[in-house]
């Protein structure tokens, strides 16, 4: 039995399409942290617009705190776990985990060093004389380095490899652990940012 015309076109684009293994709940999660992560950008500008202390200092706050708190369950809990999985569980984790953070993560950081930064020159703190100040600058480059030169690499190159017919999962779950091993290293440099602003707060 021939195909009728109308099968033709399906059956073509079918070959021709590139194989992927992303599942729909991928694209799904990454839709959602794109959604989340467009918030605090908006706040911020928003904040800057109004010329609002107030919702500068909450969108710094509740953006950094965020952060913080994701990195350092990531280090001290996420860490622990991913370690008593298995490869293909390694990998079921990396689905999910890597999209759902793709956008959000990045978008929390930025914003919480960008208010911070705001708020630094609106409380005449923002001395570049001042040691205390340079050590915030010195904690926020290297933040920023492992973030967009480590974390979304690294985010990127798991996609390209979910997407293939045969993605190697060794490599998938090699980083994905190497995401979350970082993470751990970032809470502590956060942990410290967070003592230098106590102290610059004393000031």
């Amino acid at each position: 039995m021939q195909p009728g015309p109308s099968t033709l076109p399906a059956e073509a684009s079918a070959l021709t399409a590139p194989p992927s293994t992303l599942p729909p709940y991928t694209w799904a999660l990454l839709r959602w942290s794109f959604a989340i992560g467009v918030i605090p950008p908006i706040v911020l500008v928003a904040a800057l617009a109004l010329k609002s202390k107030f919702l500068l200092i909450f969108i710094h706050v509740i953006t950094g705190g965020t952060w913080t708190g994701f990195d350092l369950f990531m280090g001290v809990v996420m860490s622990r776990v991913m370690r008593s999985l298995d490869i293909p569980a390694r990998v079921e984790v990396a689905k999910r985990l890597t999209p759902t953070t793709f956008f959000m993560m990045p978008s929390f950081a930025a914003v919480a060093v960008t208010a911070g930064i705001y708020l630094a020159i609106l409380d005449g703190k923002f001395d570049l004389g001042s040691p205390w100040i340079v050590a915030a600058i010195v904690v926020v480059v290297i933040l920023t380095a492992q973030g967009f030169g480590i974390f979304m690499p690294n985010g990127v190159r798991i996609f390209i490899e979910l997407a293939k017919l045969k993605p190697d999962t060794a490599l998938i779950a090699r980083l994905n652990m190497r995401n979350i091993s970082l993470a751990g290293v970032q809470a502590l440099l956060q942990v410290l940012i967070i003592l230098i602003m106590a102290h610059l707060a004393l000031d």
